[in-house]
């Protein structure tokens, strides 16, 4: 079972924001059940401490945390999702790259770790969801 995170939920745990711990303990349980993943969205977003890019991937591998490149077909639904969404009269309060995390996480991962804010449930109906309230 793999488990691709938001970069919500790792900037909740880096920052050890409210609700870090139940995270955290979620996560410990998915990472003995398969891969816990990052793309190259969330490695972006989550990576700017970190004084080089080899002392990031360091880091989210001493965690079991994989870096997963984004592939072509993820690349295409999240783009033909967000054209969907736009063209529904979606706001600009969503960019692509929070189009491209649920997207890899449909095509190469199982499931996605992530603060649900609603967009990835209508939009992604088919995604299997890990959120505080799930």
């Amino acid at each position: 079972m793999r488990t691709a995170l938001d970069s919500s939920v790792v900037i909740l745990l880096q920052r050890r924001q409210p609700g870090w711990e139940w995270w955290r303990q979620v996560l410990t349980q998915a990472a003995t059940e398969g891969s816990l993943l990052i793309n190259p969205v969330v490695f972006a977003e989550c990576s700017a401490g970190f004084p080089s890019a080899e002392a990031a991937l360091k880091e989210f591998e001493s965690i079991q945390v994989h870096f997963d490149p984004i592939s072509p077909e993820s690349a295409y639904l999240a783009g033909q999702t967000f054209l969907r969404y736009r063209r529904e009269g979606g706001p600009r309060q969503h960019f692509i790259p929070d189009f491209l995390i649920a997207a890899h996480a449909t095509v190469q991962a199982d499931r996605l770790a992530a603060t649900d804010r609603g967009y990835l449930r209508a939009y992604f109906p088919n995604l299997s969801l890990i959120t505080p309230t799930a």
